[in-house]
C-alpha cells in the first residue's frame, strides 16, 4: 500500500432519487494524511440548489469538517453513509507510480475537468 493512494469523490446529491448528483471534490489518503481538494465553482452552484441551510452545511462538510478526518476508518464509514445531501464514492486505490499520480492529478482528472467533458 506504500505506492497506492487512496481516494473518494464527494458529491452533492442533486435529485437522489434519480441519483443525480455533482462532484464537489476529492478526499486523498496517502500514507495515512487525509487531503481535501474541492471546487470553489462548484461549492457556487450548489449555492443556486439547495436552501441557504442546506447550502452552508454541504459547505461547512467539504470545506471545515472533512479536513478534521481523524483516520481511514471514518472515511470508510462515510462512504456507506448519506444524508441526501452529500455522499461519498467507494474508497478506490490507485498506484500513484504510474504517471506520477498524486490528489491534484485525481481532482483535475475526477472533479475539475468532470465539470467541462
Amino acid at each position: 500500500m506504500k505506492n497506492n493512494i487512496q481516494y473518494s469523490i464527494i458529491y452533492a446529491d442533486i435529485r437522489p432519487e434519480i441519483t443525480e448528483r455533482l462532484s464537489l471534490g476529492i478526499l486523498t489518503i496517502d500514507q495515512d494524511k487525509v487531503k481535501v481538494y474541492y471546487s470553489q465553482k462548484k461549492l457556487e452552484i450548489v449555492k443556486l440548489l439547495y436552501t441557504e441551510k442546506e447550502y452552508k452545511a454541504i459547505s461547512a462538510i467539504v470545506r471545515k469538517e472533512l479536513r478534521e478526518l481523524a483516520s481511514v476508518e471514518v472515511l470508510q464509514y462515510l462512504t456507506r453513509y448519506s444524508n441526501n445531501l452529500i455522499s461519498f464514492s467507494p474508497i478506490q486505490s490507485i498506484d500513484k507510480t504510474q504517471a506520477n499520480i498524486n490528489g491534484e492529478w485525481l481532482y483535475k482528472n475526477y472533479v475539475y475537468n468532470a465539470a467541462t467533458a
